[in-house]
């Protein structure tokens, strides 16, 4: 039997994990597991990697059946701009997964519960684990209920500015602005080349026929760049 916080939770989901192990390893991080070295006790981060997968392939299907319009490219800029870590973090708040969530002492001190990274995380975990307990028609049940009405509202004009400063703001990363390194080209095709820094530091390159197209894909290199570090260091 499950505690009542945990049963809390399924009901909100509508729900039943056959496994409630899966269930509680999908909110474990790894400092509370590093905290109680209980015997059987596994983090969430090999579910996180699985939940990607899985996560990526039902919003494919998703979109490759809803938008006949759009070809491959531009499937998988959009596909990009919601299987990532500001999307994932609202999808997991709405769910109220941070309430869930097992965190090791210092992690709770230092406002773990409320970091972007560890949030996406959990949520990839959680379709990882909600995939091994019960399968893809579960997990797909699961997104359609939640998850997939929300898309509605993305579109390829995803502001990649707007996720790199919160982005920013969210991990104390420093001081966010936009430098023109290039104006090139006649008048009615000139080309603007702009550089984001982030902390006096270079992070990505953009090159638009407006400098704020320009920015846009100079931020949109340097929040993948910085997500990917995140990963590297844990964050």
């Amino acid at each position: 039997m499950l505690n009542a916080h945990w049963d809390q939770l399924t009901q909100a989901i509508g729900v039943e994990f056959r496994s409630h192990h899966l269930l509680q390893q999908a909110f474990t991080h790894a400092s509370y597991r590093n905290e109680h070295r209980r015997p059987g006790l596994q983090d969430n981060e090999r579910l996180e990697f699985l939940g990607d997968a899985v996560l990526e392939l039902i919003v494919s299907d998703y979109l490759y059946q809803t938008r006949p319009d759009l070809p491959e490219g531009e499937l998988t800029r959009l596909r990009a701009a919601i299987v990532c870590e500001p999307a994932l973090v609202k999808f997991a708040r709405d769910l109220k997964f941070d309430q869930y969530i097992r965190l090791g002492k210092g992690e709770e001190r230092s406002g773990g519960r409320n970091r972007a990274a560890l949030m996406a995380d959990v949520f990839e975990a959680f379709i990882g684990a909600l995939y091994l307990d019960q399968g893809i028609d579960t997990v797909r049940a699961f997104m359609e209920k939640f998850i997939l009405p929300k898309l509605e509202g993305y579109s390829l004009s995803f502001d990649y500015k707007t996720a790199l400063q919160e982005w920013v703001q969210q991990h104390e990363a420093g001081g966010l602005r936009y430098v023109t390194l290039e104006e090139r080209g006649p008048a009615h095709a000139k080309e603007f080349v702009m550089r984001v820094l982030v902390a006096d530091r270079p992070y990505g390159e953009g090159i638009g026929h407006s400098k704020k197209e320009a920015e846009q894909q100079a931020a949109k290199t340097a929040l993948q760049v910085l997500q990917q570090r995140g990963i590297a260091e844990g964050r």
